[in-house]
């Protein structure tokens, strides 16, 4: 049926044109998260891929487990799919393209599984359909039945070539797929939408591929864009990273999910996508006899990513000294999780406080709040800073309260009788 004749039929009807492009592109996609089930994966274009998983059987738990998989992952990332068997790859396209979901084993049985497939699975012009169907050929039985001397000068060898290699008689050479040095993938959207919910269902998608791709390389990665495009703005990028080194799907969809909630988009999406440059080795994690969830740092970093995720990248970091004697600069943000250097000094309190308050003086010494302090240790001096414009001449002390609270407190030298509390020991 025409187009035009589709369109007085239903007037509401809304067409989009093909997109070869696109196809190709998102089989190359599916085939990048294949690898993961064997490194023998071949195109079948417009809309095919062959696998050969027999050496994948047994690390993988059967032919049955690997079919379930496939199945489930590819309808994660939005597509249907018909799956097939056979002991020759031109076989089990033919029965998938036939929509003969069977796993067979054995050469003899291949006659057998295609002949009832319709000859229209087959890859030959309309011409010798029409000219098959006139004879009364209409199976793969029925043109497997003719005489081959017969069937080469009307139809071509080529046509035979076909049959020979579904029946395992005829060797297939075939090039594997070789998988792009990074991920870069995306969606368009019908139409515009600034929703995280519906953003989230495509990005899912993507992650869902992200995470097969790495999977067949025994990859991992510590971070990820997910790049949102609008009409008439710039693009969103939207930098997601992880504490660890990780290729788990519902991770990377977790932090997605908390970071699309967090952000405010200027105008609506019309394109996700994901990238992912660095990839990284990652091997597989031991296991124990007796695993022990209560000291599995696996939470932490988790925690640390969603917490990451939902209030930005620059909310939540560790915390490492500094050579600096001043105490409110003696410290700097690091990477939650690396380890810093111990720095060598005097005792230090557990609080320190943002802005030193000043301490009132009564006969020379502080008080804080009804109560006179009672210095136990110092002074120890510090002066420092006159090469930034934020010079300082304290003397502190250890002192203690009448209810044996112990303060960090100092005298300011260049203000006669002014004192600071600066810390709380713990």
């Amino acid at each position: 049926m025409s187009l035009a004749a589709a369109c007085a039929l239903a007037p509401d009807l809304r067409h989009r044109p093909r997109d070869a492009a696109a196809e190709d592109a998102a089989l190359g996609q599916i085939a990048a998260w294949s690898v993961q089930f064997t490194p023998a994966v071949s195109l079948q274009p417009p809309r095919g891929l062959l696998l050969e998983i027999e050496g994948s059987l047994r690390l993988l738990g059967g032919i049955g487990s690997i079919l379930e998989a496939i199945r489930r992952g590819v309808a994660d990332m939005g597509y249907t799919v018909s799956l097939a068997c056979a002991p020759t790859v031109s076989a089990a396209w033919l029965l998938a393209r036939g929509g003969t979901e069977r796993v067979f084993a054995g050469q003899r049985a291949i006659r057998e599984a295609i002949s009832p497939l319709p000859v229209r699975v087959l890859d030959c012009e309309a011409q010798a359909l029409d000219t098959l169907a006139a004879i009364g050929a209409r199976t793969i039985g029925d043109l497997l039945a003719l005489p081959r001397d017969g069937v080469a000068r009307r139809f071509g060898q080529r046509l035979l070539d076909q049959l020979d290699r579904a029946l395992g008689e005829r060797p297939e050479a075939r090039a594997f797929f070789t998988a792009a040095p990074r991920f870069d993938a995306a969606i368009e959207l019908a139409a515009g939408t600034a929703s995280a919910e519906a953003l989230l269902f495509p990005a899912r998608r993507l992650l869902t591929q992200l995470a097969g791709y790495l999977a067949g390389r025994c990859a991992g990665i510590q971070g990820f864009n997910l790049v949102l495009r609008h009409e008439d703005a710039p693009d969103t990028v939207l930098e997601i990273g992880l504490a660890a080194p990780s290729r788990e799907a519902d991770r990377f969809v977790l932090l997605a999910r908390e970071r699309l909630a967090a952000t405010a988009l200027a105008a609506p999406v019309t394109r996700v996508g994901v990238e992912a440059g660095e990839i990284l080795t990652l091997a597989g994690e031991p296991g124990n006899l007796f695993p022990d969830h209560a000291g599995d740092a696996g939470d932490w970093a988790r925690l640390v990513e969603r917490l990451r995720a939902r209030l930005g990248p620059d909310a939540v970091h560790g915390l490492a000294p500094r050579a600096e004697h001043r105490p409110e600069r003696a410290w700097r943000a690091t990477a939650p999780g690396a380890r810093a250097e111990q720095a060598g000094r005097a005792p230090r309190p557990l609080w320190l406080i943002e802005q030193p308050r000043p301490l009132a003086e009564v006969n020379s010494k502080p008080r804080y709040r009804d109560g006179a302090l009672a210095l136990l240790a110092g002074p120890e001096r510090i002066e420092s800073g006159w090469w930034d414009g934020a010079d300082v001449k304290r003397d502190y002390f250890i002192a203690q309260t009448p209810d044996r609270a112990t303060l960090w407190v100092y005298r300011d030298r260049r203000r006669p009788g002014g004192w600071f509390l600066h810390g709380i020991f713990g």
